[in-house]
Formats: structure tokens, sequence, C-alpha cells
């Protein structure tokens, strides 16, 4: 049996495209025969100045929406980040592990930073030692990402052989990536060459999992589309990014394959494909809406989940980060009989 475990930042509210692209996914995970850990990494969160009302909000919220859709406390584990102490404490030990120069080519800090690279945390420039920590906190061995997260993987892997060569000891075992399927990949409602974002500007630009059925209706109205007809072949959707992303979401929604949609759209114009996509879309997540709503309403039995998720995660991760600062030489707790 192996473990799992993957994260999900609690800013912003989640959009159609962490549905398809990350939850739905650990939803099915959940009901193999692999241990499952998912987390809300608020320490990730902080890379960039979060308002801390907000932050705590929003950790609620994205608690609730998890829950909402489908995720079990019962067959998983479900807590928030900086609950356990381990992935802080471990990520400080990667720091020491890990070389600047791997640190230098991780290409996600390069477009989150920008040319303001002088300016921005130093939190953001060591994120991926985090993430490491994360994994290995628990001896995870998959994880599921998107073909943006395989670096970090390679990083994580890297860190982990390198703190086995200098303590002599094979403690951290290697990490496999679940890659996530390209099908469920979400683009920008107003720019298809753009993911679907919860941080994006316009709201106009994703659908949120909390939107209104009337507010769904009106973005997908509004989505951005070129003049031409629904094509009758997957081919012709090659160099036309707005039209292929809204044939892969109704696909994804109705568990079609765009061959199988064109199949049934194309030559029609966009208008009735439109009506059809918003009436799956509806369908499909006014549900998780609602049950957002009414975990979002018990705040008290929601805090009282995920303090619960928290103590089985620091279960696990505790011997674990215990053990290798022992390895680096720390005085622990079985060291001073505490």
């Amino acid at each position: 049996m192996a473990r799992i475990f993957s994260g999900i930042q609690p800013t912003g509210i989640a959009t159609l495209g962490n549905y398809l692209g990350a939850i739905r996914n650990w939803v099915a995970l959940q009901a193999g025969e692999d241990d499952c850990i998912f987390c809300l990494v608020d320490l990730h969160a902080i890379t960039a100045w979060q308002e801390p009302t907000a932050l705590r909000a929003q950790t609620r919220q994205m608690a609730a929406v998890l829950l909402a859709c489908g995720i079990s406390p019962e067959r998983s584990i479900l807590f928030h980040q900086s609950a356990v102490s381990a992935h802080a404490r471990l990520a400080w030990i990667f720091n020491c592990v890990a070389r600047i120069g791997w640190l230098n080519r991780m290409t996600q800090f390069k477009d989150k930073a920008g040319r303001d690279r002088e300016a921005v945390s130093t939190g953001l420039y060591v994120y991926p030692n985090l993430m490491a920590a994360d994994i290995h906190a628990y001896h995870a061995t998959k994880v599921p990402v998107g073909d943006d997260q395989l670096q970090h993987l390679e990083l994580a892997n890297d860190i982990a052989e390198k703190f086995n060569h200098d303590f002599g000891s094979a403690f951290f075992p290697r990490i496999e990536p679940l890659v996530l399927r390209e099908s469920a990949r979400v683009m920008s409602l107003r720019d298809g060459a753009r993911k679907m974002s919860k941080s994006d500007p316009s709201d106009q630009s994703r659908i949120n999992l909390t939107d209104t059925s009337e507010s769904i209706a009106a973005k997908i109205r509004r989505a951005k589309t070129d003049p031409a007809p629904l094509p009758d072949n997957v081919a012709e959707l090659t160099d036309r990014p707005e039209a292929r992303n809204l044939v892969g979401i109704y696909g994804a929604i109705m568990g079609l394959s765009p061959a199988a949609v064109l199949a049934e759209f194309g030559g029609g114009g966009f208008g009735p494909f439109k009506e059809k996509l918003a009436e799956a879309l509806i369908t499909h997540l006014e549900p998780i809406a609602r049950q957002t709503t009414e975990y979002l309403d018990d705040p008290t039995g929601l805090d009282t989940l995920l303090i619960a998720g928290a103590r089985r995660a620091s279960a696990i991760a505790e011997p674990i980060v215990e053990e290798a600062e022992r390895l680096v030489g720390f005085l622990t707790r079985s060291d001073q009989n505490l």
C-alpha cells in the first residue's frame, strides 16, 4: 500500500480548473487502496502577502469546497499545513540540504517572480524545498501532479537522495508522479491560451465552484469564441484554443471524448452548444456550491474536522521528521526521554 500526498493553496475560490484538474482526481484516488493525505497549504500561501483575516476565511472555504466535492475525512486525511509543525521543521533541514543552483533552475520561480526577482520573498524562492518537505514528512511515494509540477518533484527526489547520501541512511523513499489527465486541463474563458486560475484579476475568466447557476450561465454565454462554427473533427481544434477549451470542458463534465462531443455538436454554432455546456455545468456544480455553504454555516464543525485531520497527520509525520532530526544530529524527544 502506497501513501499519496497532495495539496492546494487556500487562496481565492477553487475553480472548475482546480476541480477537473485535481480535486476530482483526489476523490477518485481515495476510493483505492492507497492512503491519501490532502493538505491546505497555507504556509505556501504566504510566500505572497495575504490579508490575515481573508486567509483564515479562505482556508475554511477551501476545506468546505473539498468536502463538498467528495473528499471524505474518514477515508482520507484533510488538514491545514500550519497545524502540523513537522512541515516547517523538515523544510528548514531541506533548505540546508538543497543547493542554490538547483533552485535557480526552477522555472516556476522565474515565471512568478518575473522581472522583479529582487523584490519577491525568500519564501517564494525556497518554496520547492517546503513542497519537498510536505511530501517527505509522510514518506509519501505518490503525488498527483500536472506537467508544471514535475520539475518540483524531481527536485524533491534530488533533495531526498542528497539527504540520504549525506547522512548515510536510505531514509527518504523516491516519489513517483501520478500525472493528471491532459484532457482535464482547463483554460481561461477569456483567453484559451492561459490556464484558468483563481488568481486571475478577471472573475469572468473562470467558473468558481461557489458560483450561482445564473453566474455560470452568464459566464459561459460571454466566454470567448471565434466566428467559425464548431468543427467536425478534433484535428481542426488545434488552432482554435477557445473552441478546444469549451469542447474539453463539456467532455470532461459529461465523460465524453472531444471526438464524441464534436460528433454531437460539430458544424453547429456556439450559441446552442454554450447552452448545453452551461446546463451540464450547473447540474454538476450546483450541489457542490450548496454543500459548501452548508459546511461554512457550521464553522465550529468545520474546524473540528480540520483539527482531527491535523492530529492524524501529525501522528504520521512526527516520528518521521523526528528521525530526520536525529539523523541530522539534533537532540530529539526520544534522546531526552521526553
